[in-house]
């Protein structure tokens, strides 16, 4: 999916979902040697961009999402709704899809 809005920053994520953006895997090891291409993988770690204002539960109270703008997260290898602006990838989760919250 493709928008076609000028920002990613333009954009506000409803209710419990949260916009991630992956963290990219290192092309080049400690010791300083590049790896191809094809041999890096996917990272499941990703940062935190914008969060919704929180679901509702059964009695109408708001739920408060569990992480904030610039938290790490561990996020499952598939799902989530990928956005695609200009050539760079996003994607939405809901709050209880995220798998961990990485603390440093």
């Amino acid at each position: 999916m493709s928008l076609a809005v000028k920002s990613i920053k333009s954009l506000a994520p409803l209710l419990d979902r949260v916009l991630v953006q992956r963290v990219k895997a290192e092309a080049k090891t400690a010791g300083g040697i590049f790896l191809p291409e094809a041999s890096v993988k996917e990272l499941n770690e990703a940062r935190v961009l914008a969060v919704g204002p929180g679901g509702y539960d059964k009695d109408g109270k708001r739920i408060a999402v569990s992480v904030q703008p610039g938290d790490k997260v561990l996020i499952p290898q598939y799902g989530g709704s990928p956005i695609k602006v200009n050539d760079e990838e996003y994607s939405l989760f809901r709050d209880h899809e995220l798998l961990a919250k990485i603390n440093e």
